[in-house]
């Protein structure tokens, strides 16, 4: 499904972002000459099809040595998916590890799993989530000591939490490393 930790990365990010509706890895083949008439392919990396309005994007994912050291060779292609992505309204985009490893992936990779287990009792995130309402901000560590002063209840609650972070019930910067002292907050819904 990808060719690189780079793409395997990039797929978690986009496999938990709420505006992406779909993506294929390698979508389309794209046939183009070169400047004396040589036919070439190139396979883009994932089209990613976004909620309305922002548009599809093909995009390619590189590591930036990669790109400084093959740039003649990588040019010629990235130009013709530029105007293959165009002639369909899409955009071309260029990803590279400086957009890809951040914090930000850090917390996709520890709350996709969390996500992907079963959905926590819907009493539990009820009662969590108006708790969490009612003081409108807290931190985890804070919000599960109110809920309980047992350990083992703590550490099922802990869970839940992550799991509504992750679904996007509960805010948080995931800009930043998400800690034990993270500031978190009631979304409305």
């Amino acid at each position: 499904m990808y060719e690189s930790t780079l793409e395997r990365d990039f797929l978690s990010l986009l496999a938990f972002d709420p505006r992406v509706t779909s993506f294929e890895v390698q979508p389309v083949q794209i046939h183009w000459l070169d400047a004396q008439g040589k036919p070439h392919r190139y396979t883009p990396d994932v089209l990613v099809s976004y909620t309305e309005p922002q548009k599809s994007v093909l995009y390619e994912v590189k590591y930036r040595s990669e790109l400084r050291e093959h740039w003649p060779v990588l040019r010629p292609k990235f130009r013709a998916a530029h105007h293959f992505a165009r002639s369909r309204d899409w955009r071309f985009k260029l990803i590279t590890e400086i957009e890809i490893k951040t914090p930000y992936l850090e917390n996709v990779k520890f709350l996709l799993p969390i996500m992907r287990q079963s959905i926590p009792e819907l009493d539990i995130q009820k009662q969590m989530l108006a708790h969490l309402h009612a003081v409108q901000t807290s931190t985890p560590a804070l919000l599960i000591n109110s809920l309980s002063e047992n350990k083992w209840e703590q550490a099922g609650l802990l869970s839940v939490l992550w799991y509504l972070l992750g679904v996007g019930q509960v805010g948080c910067n995931l800009q930043s490393k998400i800690t034990m002292d993270s500031p978190i907050w009631s979304i409305q819904s």
